[in-house]
């Protein structure tokens, strides 16, 4: 399985902004679609937002224009830029793919050991 690395957490205010980035070797990033899941203490892991092969988003509705998912070709990561954060954003952030590894649609899931983002009001 693919190594994801997460990076860009931190402690801020409400109303900062952070932004995430999420790297691997390989072309994995490229070739598939990359996502961002967040989860909090007590909470299930939630998709955040999702960007597909080409360029296509989506983003959960808690952080629809807040939030933007977005590839940096040059540096082979996907970034999470996140404004306005509100204290219910303080979770730990994952990145995820999910890769198809045979015709019978096998698949294996990628996952990161998370970034930190804690917001504080």
């Amino acid at each position: 399985q693919a190594q994801l690395v997460e990076s860009g957490g931190d402690l801020v205010q409400a109303g900062g902004s952070l932004r995430l980035s999420c790297s691997a070797s390989g072309r994995i990033l490229s070739r598939n679609a990359v996502d961002w899941f967040r989860q909090a203490p007590g909470n299930q892991r939630e998709l955040v937002a999702r960007i597909t092969t080409d360029g296509s988003t989506h983003y959960a509705d808690s952080v629809m224009g807040r939030f933007t998912i977005s590839r940096d070709y040059t540096k082979n990561t996907v970034l999470l830029q996140m404004n306005n954060l509100k204290p219910e954003d303080s979770a730990t952030y994952y990145c995820h793919t999910r890769v198809v590894v045979n015709v019978e649609g096998a698949y294996a899931d990628n996952w990161g050991q998370g970034t930190q983002v804690t917001v504080s009001s």
